[in-house]
């Protein structure tokens, strides 16, 4: 299926790539902190919506 070459390369990649994504956050946490202040709350808003739909589904079967 995969030979080892390319098992090799994609562990290394995603090492890599993780890296990458993790150093790049860190570097932008200030700024996604003043940017992005209440975004906590909409996802909240959103989940809690999400899970009043399921309830009156199951209520209304």
């Amino acid at each position: 299926m995969f030979s080892t070459g390319q098992w090799i390369f994609a562990a290394v990649f995603v090492v890599v790539f993780t890296i990458f994504i993790i150093l790049s956050y860190k570097k932008d946490r200030n700024l996604h902190r003043k940017n992005y202040k209440g975004v906590i709350w909409v996802g909240i808003v959103f989940i809690t919506f999400i899970i009043l739909l399921f309830i009156i589904k199951q209520l209304l079967r």
